[in-house]
């Protein structure tokens, strides 16, 4: 008789119906995790605040999973002052340029800085932490995984440790003081100290850091011993249960939020002369942004007379983003052009792999994602300064798309699949 499979505790601020590829990570890994014989029980809070909602995510929750609801007190909440807007982009980490904030932005950004540390759900931990030690005494749990941000969720997985003993994992899907927005945050003196005490804290206590990039992990490698290896996110080919129907029209599409640092001008300035210098290019193209974009990005394109090739859309679900990516001519990939950066790999950088179209990516200078896109020969990276490469690349991609041969050959992807990825997590888990 086959033994019963070990239970591994993941606390998590995110849950469906939370939307966003934070949320999609674990979703992944607890619908693969008992294929290699490990039963996950998941930690969540009753009532959260999230700034997307996606409701179809809902039904790839295994329907007969533990699932553990604690209430969380959550100070966006009450923040009946600031408008809904600005509650959610400050949550979520989507901060505006300093010139572009109101005084009532600055004067969120500050509390939430400095009074919230490490962010707003730190009230959400000792009540856990509590809750959480009788529970895996009585349910025999030897491992804990703990993933953020919010950070907060470390500090309940590193309380539980100190009090259990048991083994714990941090699983890091972005940076915490070297995040691009942290510096935004306006945090005095102290507040950086203390930031900089409890990530200190977290990376050398935990028995195993995870980290979705390799900037990151070595990032950490300078500020601990402890062991730390990278599990990317990934794509799920149960996912793409559809055929695709590509776009008529030249299409240049990105999918998910364009935040204020994002406005690679260079292409902007590149797709003017194309259509001004290349017949009919104007009539074929079409830009196509899908999800929350800053308004500094559609003026920076309207300003380079390409408004009426703009097809704008807001945020749609899972099903209907990969859709989008799989009908479009061209995926269209975009970070913030600095040094904070190099060590973010969009989860759509998988499922753009998956999409199997030619990628576009514009970001920074030695940005892991070039690493991933060159390897898999799925696309070109290109920095914000480049502009002859850049048409020459877009020139290519478009004689093919005349010719109806627009297509690319990638190879090497497999080992991003979300169960291949859970199998290295499984592997990790039972090695500790």
């Amino acid at each position: 008789m086959k033994p019963p499979n070990k239970k591994v505790l993941i606390i998590t601020y995110y849950w469906p119906p939370a939307g966003g590829p934070g949320v999609q990570r674990w979703l992944k890994f607890v619908k693969y995790l008992r294929d290699f014989d490990l039963e996950p029980i998941l930690y969540i809070p009753e009532n959260p605040e999230y700034p997307i909602i996606d409701e179809t995510l809902i039904r790839e929750v295994p329907s007969d999973i533990q699932i553990i609801k604690r209430k969380i007190f959550e100070p966006y909440a009450l923040a009946g002052i600031f408008s809904k807007k600005q509650t959610k982009t400050i949550s979520s980490g989507i901060i505006g340029k300093e010139k572009s904030q109101g005084i009532l932005e600055k004067t969120m950004l500050y509390i939430r800085g400095n009074f919230f540390i490490p962010d707003a759900r730190k009230f959400w931990v000792k009540p856990s932490i509590k809750f959480l030690s009788e529970f895996i005494k009585n349910e025999g749990i030897e491992t804990i995984i703990s993933t953020g941000p919010p950070h907060s969720l470390h500090l309940i997985g590193l309380g539980l440790k100190e009090r259990n003993n048991c083994n714990w994992i941090a699983d890091f899907r972005d940076p915490w003081t070297n995040i691009g927005y942290h510096s935004k945050l306006k945090l005095n003196k102290a507040s950086q100290e203390k930031h900089q005490l409890l990530e200190s804290r977290v990376l050398n206590n935990a028995d195993l850091i995870l980290t979705t990039s390799f900037t990151t992990k070595k990032e950490f490698q300078s500020k601990t011993a402890k062991p730390i290896d990278v599990i990317t996110n990934g794509y799920d080919n149960t996912d793409l249960d559809f055929t695709p129907n590509l776009d008529a029209k030249f299409s240049i599409s990105h999918i998910g939020s364009l935040l204020s640092g994002r406005n690679p001008e260079n292409l902007w300035n590149v797709l003017s002369e194309l259509t001004k210098e290349h017949p009919g290019f104007s009539n074929d193209l079409e830009i196509k942004l899908t999800g929350a974009v800053s308004d500094e990005v559609v003026e920076s394109i309207q300003r380079f007379g390409l408004e009426k090739n703009l097809v704008l859309r807001d945020y749609v679900s899972h099903p209907k983003a990969l859709q989008i990516q799989h009908n479009s001519q061209v995926l269209l990939l975009i970070e913030i052009d600095s040094e904070e950066t190099q060590g973010i790999i969009p989860g759509k950088v998988f499922e753009y792999l998956a999409a199997k179209r030619p990628i576009l990516a514009i970001g920074p200078n030695y940005w892991d994602v070039e690493k991933i896109i060159l390897e898999t020969n799925a696309g070109e990276v290109f920095n914000y300064e480049h502009n002859g490469k850049l048409k020459e690349y877009i020139l290519q991609l478009y004689a093919n798309y005349k010719t109806s041969s627009l297509s690319v050959d990638s190879h090497g992807i497999e080992k991003y699949s979300r169960r291949e990825l859970t199998r290295k997590l499984a592997n990790l888990i039972k090695q500790l």
